[in-house]
């Protein structure tokens, strides 16, 4: 019986992060069409549970089709620590994740509410995005069985390398959702240069203030082009140096992963990260067009995904042996 607990746990758990990945592409598709506002007011829009009275119509739905993708995904997590808490004596049911991703989903409920009322202020609509990603990356480690072996000598390293990855990776989503969020995407409309330059004039200084007090109505960015070019600049930068870094991860994990599952995790990390580069590229190529900018924040959700699968493949359990999903 508590077998099949499990094994229903870790599919609601792969369905939710499924929903996950798709709450975070409607997520940027609601920032990119401008639709942050489209509802004022939270949980509701105009009063409502459904776009009514709304001024724009479309942006309106927009918002509400994003929420209640996101309420859904709230259910299912909610029915995930019910699960958790249910078949909470089996050694092999995962607890302590659970609760907490519930933390993370409570705190990401806050900041879609803050991201209405606080008119899109960029570090709550940037933390909303990371709180997305890792809801995402929590369901897809709930979702994936543990190994039952021992961890051998040579995967301790690539522990490591894997943390280093992950971190990197934050730091570069951060970057990403503090482009969009300014509207610094199309600051520099030319590849590989900037505004017709390696290194053209920014203003880093005012680029990153995280904090610009209350009542600032951020739709449509309010830094100057100079502070825009240095946002977007340091963006590139940041994904030169983590996409060599996981690429370098994903290379080693391939070339010495001690299991297939762990090899197969390493070529799944270098595919997402051609792929990404290749979205960034076109992203900018393009002028920015809604199709590919959207795939590209899938591109973030396929990262995490992968990276969380490699870290899933690296750390096995040599003394619970868990049922397969």
């Amino acid at each position: 019986m508590r077998n099949h607990r499990l094994l229903w746990f870790r599919r609601i758990a792969l369905a939710a992060a499924c929903l996950a990945a798709c709450v975070v592409v409607l997520g940027a598709w609601v920032r990119l069409t401008n639709a942050g506002l489209g509802c004022p007011d939270w949980p509701g829009c105009y009063g409502h549970l459904y776009p009514a009275s709304a001024l724009d119509s479309a942006k309106a739905w927009h918002e509400m089709i994003h929420r209640y993708f996101a309420s859904t995904l709230g259910l299912m997590i909610a029915s995930l620590v019910a699960i958790a808490v249910w078949n909470r004596k089996d050694p092999a049911q995962p607890f302590v994740p659970v609760l907490g991703l519930f933390l993370v989903v409570c705190l990401q409920g806050a900041l879609g509410a803050f991201t209405v009322t606080l008119l899109l202020k960029p570090l709550i609509v940037t933390s909303h995005l990371l709180g997305g990603l890792t809801t995402l990356g929590l369901l897809w480690w709930l979702s994936r069985t543990a190994e039952r072996r021992e961890i051998r000598p040579e995967e301790r390293r690539l522990q490591v390398f894997a943390l280093i990855g992950l971190a990197l990776l934050t730091l570069q989503i951060f970057l990403g959702g503090w482009t969009s969020t300014n509207y610094a995407s199309v600051a520099c409309p030319d590849f590989p240069t900037c505004q017709r330059s390696f290194w053209p004039a920014m203003d880093f200084r005012d680029a990153f203030v995280l904090w610009r007090g209350l009542g600032i109505d951020y739709e449509g960015g309010v830094l100057a082009h100079p502070a825009r070019v240095a946002i977007h600049f340091t963006h590139r930068l940041g994904a030169i140096v983590v996409a060599l870094a996981l690429l370098s991860l994903g290379s080693m994990s391939w070339l010495d992963g001690a299991t297939r599952r762990v090899k197969g995790a390493g070529l799944l990390l270098i595919a997402a990260v051609l792929i990404q580069i290749g979205l960034g590229v076109s992203t900018v190529h393009w002028g920015v067009p809604l199709s590919v900018a959207t795939a590209h924040n899938a591109g973030a959700a396929l990262l995490v995904i992968s990276i969380v699968t490699l870290l899933r493949a690296l750390w096995p359990n040599p003394s619970i042996r868990e049922l397969s999903a």
